[in-house]
Protein backbone atom coordinates (compact mmCIF):
# COMPACT_ATOMS: atom_id res chain seq x y z
CA UNK A 1 0.00 0.00 0.00
CA UNK A 2 1.42 3.19 -0.97
CA UNK A 3 1.30 5.19 2.50
CA UNK A 4 1.22 9.31 2.65
CA UNK A 5 3.65 10.48 5.74
CA UNK A 6 2.75 14.14 6.31
CA UNK A 7 5.05 16.40 7.78
CA UNK A 8 2.01 19.31 8.56
CA UNK A 9 3.50 23.32 9.34
CA UNK A 10 2.10 26.38 10.22
CA UNK A 11 1.89 29.63 11.53
CA UNK A 12 -0.97 31.70 13.04
CA UNK A 13 -2.80 33.45 10.10
CA UNK A 14 -6.44 34.36 11.74
CA UNK A 15 -6.67 30.93 12.35
CA UNK A 16 -3.35 30.08 13.49
CA UNK A 17 -1.62 26.52 11.77
CA UNK A 18 1.52 25.39 12.96
CA UNK A 19 1.65 21.38 12.86
CA UNK A 20 3.41 18.80 13.49
CA UNK A 21 4.35 15.09 11.38
CA UNK A 22 1.49 12.98 10.89
CA UNK A 23 0.65 9.90 8.38
CA UNK A 24 -2.11 9.67 6.03
CA UNK A 25 -2.96 6.88 3.04
CA UNK A 26 -4.20 8.04 -0.50
CA UNK A 27 -7.57 7.70 -0.99
CA UNK A 28 -10.44 9.15 -2.80
CA UNK A 29 -11.47 12.48 -2.04
CA UNK A 30 -8.01 13.33 -0.43
CA UNK A 31 -5.65 12.97 2.30
CA UNK A 32 -7.08 10.06 5.59
CA UNK A 33 -4.58 9.99 8.29
CA UNK A 34 -3.23 7.09 9.63
CA UNK A 35 -0.70 5.59 12.18
CA UNK A 36 2.53 4.40 11.36
CA UNK A 37 3.72 1.01 12.98
CA UNK A 38 7.34 0.88 11.50
CA UNK A 39 8.46 4.65 11.21
CA UNK A 40 8.68 6.40 14.51
CA UNK A 41 10.08 10.01 14.99
CA UNK A 42 13.11 9.77 16.28
CA UNK A 43 14.14 13.05 17.04
CA UNK A 44 12.20 16.96 16.33
CA UNK A 45 14.31 19.69 16.94
CA UNK A 46 12.36 22.58 16.23
CA UNK A 47 12.94 26.53 16.32
CA UNK A 48 10.45 28.97 16.33
CA UNK A 49 10.65 32.64 15.74
CA UNK A 50 8.66 35.41 14.16
CA UNK A 51 10.94 35.51 11.55
CA UNK A 52 11.94 31.87 11.00
CA UNK A 53 10.84 28.29 11.46
CA UNK A 54 13.25 25.51 11.47
CA UNK A 55 12.48 21.82 12.00
CA UNK A 56 15.05 19.15 11.91
CA UNK A 57 13.34 15.80 12.42
CA UNK A 58 15.28 12.02 12.17
CA UNK A 59 12.71 8.96 11.29
CA UNK A 60 13.74 5.59 12.19
CA UNK A 61 12.25 2.85 10.07
CA UNK A 62 12.61 0.06 12.45
CA UNK A 63 11.01 -3.39 10.27
CA UNK A 64 12.85 -5.19 8.16
CA UNK A 65 11.66 -3.99 4.77
CA UNK A 66 12.33 -0.69 3.19
CA UNK A 67 8.85 1.60 3.34
CA UNK A 68 8.03 3.53 -0.21
CA UNK A 69 6.18 6.34 0.45
CA UNK A 70 5.37 9.55 -0.23
CA UNK A 71 6.25 12.26 2.22
CA UNK A 72 3.85 15.79 2.15
CA UNK A 73 3.99 19.02 4.46
CA UNK A 74 0.90 20.46 4.56
CA UNK A 75 1.39 24.53 4.69
CA UNK A 76 -0.92 26.66 7.07
CA UNK A 77 -4.08 27.54 5.97
CA UNK A 78 -4.86 31.11 4.39
CA UNK A 79 -8.06 31.86 5.01
CA UNK A 80 -9.82 35.35 3.52
CA UNK A 81 -10.67 38.22 5.81
CA UNK A 82 -12.02 41.61 5.61
CA UNK A 83 -9.82 43.16 7.59
CA UNK A 84 -6.53 40.74 6.84
CA UNK A 85 -3.47 41.55 9.76
CA UNK A 86 -1.27 38.37 8.58
CA UNK A 87 2.23 38.96 7.60
CA UNK A 88 2.46 37.38 3.93
CA UNK A 89 4.81 39.34 2.06
CA UNK A 90 4.82 37.26 -1.22
CA UNK A 91 1.20 36.53 -1.86
CA UNK A 92 1.64 36.47 -5.29
CA UNK A 93 3.87 33.09 -5.35
CA UNK A 94 2.75 29.98 -4.78
CA UNK A 95 5.59 28.79 -2.50
CA UNK A 96 4.36 32.28 -0.32
CA UNK A 97 6.14 31.33 3.06
CA UNK A 98 9.39 30.54 0.84
CA UNK A 99 9.31 26.85 2.03
CA UNK A 100 12.19 24.27 1.83
CA UNK A 101 13.03 20.96 2.90
CA UNK A 102 16.02 19.15 2.75
CA UNK A 103 16.61 14.90 3.04
CA UNK A 104 19.86 13.56 4.06
CA UNK A 105 21.60 16.55 3.17
CA UNK A 106 19.68 16.61 -0.64
CA UNK A 107 17.33 19.52 -1.32
CA UNK A 108 13.60 18.24 -2.57
CA UNK A 109 11.96 19.70 -5.17
CA UNK A 110 8.75 18.83 -4.14
CA UNK A 111 5.18 19.17 -5.73
CA UNK A 112 2.56 21.64 -5.10
CA UNK A 113 -1.00 20.46 -4.37
CA UNK A 114 -3.99 23.67 -3.21
CA UNK A 115 -7.31 23.27 -3.06
CA UNK A 116 -10.04 25.74 -2.29
CA UNK A 117 -12.71 24.99 0.38
CA UNK A 118 -15.54 27.11 1.69
CA UNK A 119 -17.86 26.31 4.43
CA UNK A 120 -16.48 22.92 4.84
CA UNK A 121 -17.28 22.49 0.59
CA UNK A 122 -14.06 21.53 -2.04
CA UNK A 123 -14.81 24.64 -4.71
CA UNK A 124 -11.13 23.71 -6.25
CA UNK A 125 -12.67 22.82 -9.94
CA UNK A 126 -15.19 26.29 -9.83
CA UNK A 127 -12.41 28.12 -9.13
CA UNK A 128 -10.35 26.40 -11.77
CA UNK A 129 -13.55 26.65 -14.77
CA UNK A 130 -13.25 30.28 -13.88
CA UNK A 131 -9.68 31.18 -14.11
CA UNK A 132 -9.66 32.70 -10.30
CA UNK A 133 -6.60 32.30 -8.92
CA UNK A 134 -6.23 30.40 -5.47
CA UNK A 135 -4.57 32.98 -2.83
CA UNK A 136 -6.55 34.99 -0.99
CA UNK A 137 -5.48 39.11 -1.19
CA UNK A 138 -2.84 38.41 -4.44
CA UNK A 139 -3.24 41.01 -6.86
CA UNK A 140 -4.04 38.85 -9.45
CA UNK A 141 -6.81 37.53 -7.78
CA UNK A 142 -8.15 40.80 -6.63
CA UNK A 143 -7.71 41.74 -10.87
CA UNK A 144 -9.99 38.43 -11.50
CA UNK A 145 -12.34 38.70 -9.27
CA UNK A 146 -13.26 42.21 -10.65
CA UNK A 147 -14.35 40.08 -13.89
CA UNK A 148 -16.59 38.04 -12.54
CA UNK A 149 -20.39 38.43 -14.07
CA UNK A 150 -23.13 40.14 -12.15
CA UNK A 151 -24.89 37.08 -11.25
CA UNK A 152 -21.28 35.04 -10.27
CA UNK A 153 -21.05 37.67 -7.75
CA UNK A 154 -24.38 37.45 -6.40
CA UNK A 155 -24.03 33.46 -6.22
CA UNK A 156 -20.67 33.95 -4.71
CA UNK A 157 -21.84 36.47 -2.14
CA UNK A 158 -24.55 34.62 -1.08
CA UNK A 159 -22.43 31.31 -0.53
CA UNK A 160 -20.17 33.50 1.65
CA UNK A 161 -17.15 33.09 -1.33
CA UNK A 162 -16.70 36.55 -1.12
CA UNK A 163 -17.98 39.64 0.93
CA UNK A 164 -18.51 42.93 -1.08
CA UNK A 165 -16.99 46.15 -0.27
CA UNK A 166 -19.54 48.52 -1.96
CA UNK A 167 -23.10 47.77 -3.28
CA UNK A 168 -24.77 44.81 -1.71
CA UNK A 169 -26.89 43.15 -3.98
CA UNK A 170 -24.06 42.36 -6.13
CA UNK A 171 -25.66 43.96 -9.19
CA UNK A 172 -23.20 46.88 -9.41
CA UNK A 173 -19.16 46.86 -9.86
CA UNK A 174 -17.39 46.72 -6.08
CA UNK A 175 -14.52 45.28 -4.48
CA UNK A 176 -14.82 41.49 -3.54
CA UNK A 177 -12.94 40.75 -0.43
CA UNK A 178 -12.05 36.56 -0.72
CA UNK A 179 -13.42 34.57 2.59
CA UNK A 180 -12.48 31.22 0.96
CA UNK A 181 -9.73 29.12 2.83
CA UNK A 182 -6.78 28.02 0.68
CA UNK A 183 -4.75 24.57 1.64
CA UNK A 184 -1.47 23.43 0.05
CA UNK A 185 0.32 20.82 0.18
CA UNK A 186 3.90 20.40 -0.65
CA UNK A 187 4.80 16.42 -1.38
CA UNK A 188 7.46 13.85 -2.86
CA UNK A 189 8.45 10.34 -3.21
CA UNK A 190 10.61 8.80 -0.93
CA UNK A 191 11.89 5.59 0.61
CA UNK A 192 12.30 5.31 4.00
CA UNK A 193 15.48 1.67 4.26
CA UNK A 194 15.06 -0.82 6.97
CA UNK A 195 16.44 -0.73 10.12
CA UNK A 196 17.94 2.66 9.35
CA UNK A 197 17.12 6.77 9.75
CA UNK A 198 16.32 9.05 7.64
CA UNK A 199 16.77 13.40 8.27
CA UNK A 200 14.55 15.83 6.90
CA UNK A 201 14.87 19.60 7.12
CA UNK A 202 12.18 22.44 6.88
CA UNK A 203 12.99 26.30 6.47
CA UNK A 204 9.99 28.68 5.71
CA UNK A 205 9.58 32.63 6.72
CA UNK A 206 6.37 32.41 9.03
CA UNK A 207 3.12 34.83 8.76
CA UNK A 208 2.37 36.20 11.89
CA UNK A 209 -1.14 36.59 13.04
CA UNK A 210 -1.69 39.42 15.60
CA UNK A 211 -3.39 42.58 16.95
CA UNK A 212 -2.43 46.44 17.08
CA UNK A 213 -2.98 46.44 20.75
CA UNK A 214 -3.24 44.46 23.91
CA UNK A 215 -7.03 42.64 23.00
CA UNK A 216 -7.46 40.00 26.31
CA UNK A 217 -7.92 42.56 28.81
CA UNK A 218 -11.67 44.24 29.11
CA UNK A 219 -11.38 47.27 30.61
CA UNK A 220 -8.25 47.03 31.41
CA UNK A 221 -8.71 43.94 33.64
CA UNK A 222 -7.91 40.39 33.40
CA UNK A 223 -11.46 39.17 32.80
CA UNK A 224 -14.01 38.55 30.13
CA UNK A 225 -14.27 35.51 27.68
CA UNK A 226 -11.23 36.25 25.88
CA UNK A 227 -8.65 36.51 28.57
CA UNK A 228 -10.27 33.57 29.77
CA UNK A 229 -9.35 32.05 26.34
CA UNK A 230 -5.60 33.17 26.18
CA UNK A 231 -5.57 31.64 29.45
CA UNK A 232 -5.93 28.92 28.36
CA UNK A 233 -4.39 28.70 25.14
CA UNK A 234 -1.21 30.50 26.64
CA UNK A 235 -1.07 29.72 29.97
CA UNK A 236 -0.71 33.13 31.61
CA UNK A 237 0.93 33.77 34.87
CA UNK A 238 0.01 36.58 37.26
CA UNK A 239 3.19 38.59 36.68
CA UNK A 240 2.43 38.56 33.11
CA UNK A 241 -0.86 40.12 33.04
CA UNK A 242 0.20 42.58 35.84
CA UNK A 243 2.96 43.55 33.14
CA UNK A 244 0.52 44.02 30.50
CA UNK A 245 -1.81 45.75 32.52
CA UNK A 246 0.66 48.34 32.69
CA UNK A 247 1.41 48.86 29.57
CA UNK A 248 -1.98 49.00 28.66
CA UNK A 249 -2.69 51.68 31.19
CA UNK A 250 0.02 53.66 29.73
CA UNK A 251 -0.96 53.03 26.06
CA UNK A 252 -4.82 54.70 27.34
CA UNK A 253 -2.62 57.53 29.18
CA UNK A 254 -1.22 58.40 25.60
CA UNK A 255 1.70 56.21 25.18
CA UNK A 256 2.32 53.66 22.63
CA UNK A 257 0.63 50.34 21.83
CA UNK A 258 2.40 47.07 22.74
CA UNK A 259 1.27 44.81 20.05
CA UNK A 260 0.26 40.83 20.12
CA UNK A 261 1.75 38.15 18.20
CA UNK A 262 0.63 34.93 17.66
CA UNK A 263 2.08 31.72 16.63
CA UNK A 264 0.79 27.90 16.94
CA UNK A 265 2.68 24.51 16.19
CA UNK A 266 0.08 21.24 16.32
CA UNK A 267 2.25 18.28 17.98
CA UNK A 268 -0.45 16.36 18.51
CA UNK A 269 -0.07 15.16 14.81
CA UNK A 270 2.89 13.82 16.18
CA UNK A 271 1.24 10.86 18.08
CA UNK A 272 0.44 9.12 14.92
CA UNK A 273 4.16 7.83 14.36
CA UNK A 274 4.99 4.34 15.87
CA UNK A 275 5.94 5.31 19.79
CA UNK A 276 6.55 8.83 21.14
CA UNK A 277 8.82 11.42 19.98
CA UNK A 278 12.17 9.87 21.48
CA UNK A 279 13.75 13.06 21.88
CA UNK A 280 11.91 16.81 21.67
CA UNK A 281 13.63 19.83 21.85
CA UNK A 282 11.60 23.12 21.51
CA UNK A 283 13.57 26.45 20.96
CA UNK A 284 11.68 30.15 21.18
CA UNK A 285 13.07 33.22 20.53
CA UNK A 286 10.58 36.00 21.07
CA UNK A 287 12.64 38.35 19.11
CA UNK A 288 13.05 41.92 21.09
CA UNK A 289 14.71 42.42 24.46
CA UNK A 290 11.43 44.28 25.73
CA UNK A 291 9.36 41.63 24.58
CA UNK A 292 6.83 39.63 26.76
CA UNK A 293 6.64 36.11 26.12
CA UNK A 294 3.92 33.20 27.28
CA UNK A 295 3.58 29.86 26.32
CA UNK A 296 2.49 26.23 27.75
CA UNK A 297 5.59 24.23 28.77
CA UNK A 298 7.46 22.27 31.45
CA UNK A 299 11.09 22.35 31.98
CA UNK A 300 11.53 25.79 30.08
CA UNK A 301 14.46 27.31 31.00
CA UNK A 302 15.82 30.94 29.44
CA UNK A 303 19.06 30.25 27.45
CA UNK A 304 19.92 34.00 26.12
CA UNK A 305 18.42 37.24 26.22
CA UNK A 306 15.18 36.12 24.06
CA UNK A 307 15.46 32.31 23.73
CA UNK A 308 13.71 29.51 25.99
CA UNK A 309 14.09 25.87 25.62
CA UNK A 310 12.18 23.26 26.45
CA UNK A 311 13.14 19.20 26.10
CA UNK A 312 12.03 15.74 26.83
CA UNK A 313 12.50 12.11 26.01
CA UNK A 314 9.74 9.92 24.94
CA UNK A 315 7.24 12.71 24.54
CA UNK A 316 3.93 12.13 23.70
CA UNK A 317 2.32 15.14 21.85
CA UNK A 318 -1.05 15.22 23.11
CA UNK A 319 -1.60 18.73 22.77
CA UNK A 320 -1.18 21.57 20.67
CA UNK A 321 1.45 24.46 21.22
CA UNK A 322 0.43 28.15 20.98
CA UNK A 323 2.74 31.29 21.80
CA UNK A 324 1.90 34.83 22.52
CA UNK A 325 4.10 37.24 22.09
CA UNK A 326 3.68 40.86 23.41
CA UNK A 327 5.86 43.12 21.10
CA UNK A 328 7.00 46.57 22.61
CA UNK A 329 6.75 50.10 20.56
CA UNK A 330 9.60 50.59 17.91
CA UNK A 331 10.68 53.89 20.65
CA UNK A 332 10.92 51.29 23.74
CA UNK A 333 12.48 48.17 22.23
Amino acid sequence: MLKLFTLIVAVAIASPALANDTMAEVKTGGLIFAQSDDVSMAEEDLFISASEVRVDYIFENSSDKDVESLVAFPMPDITGQVDNNSAISDYDSDNFLHFSTVQDGRPITAKLQQRVVSLGIDVTDEFAKLGIPVLPYSQKTTEALAKLPATVRKDWIARGLVYPMGDADGTAKMDLVPLWTLRSTYWWRTTFPAKKKVSVEHRYKPAVGGTVAISFLEGGEPKGERFDEYSRKYCLDGDFVKVAQQHAREAEAGGANYTESWISYVLSTGANWAGPIKRFQLTIDKGKSGSLISFCGNNVRKIGPTTFRMTSEDFDPTKDFDILILNPPETAQ
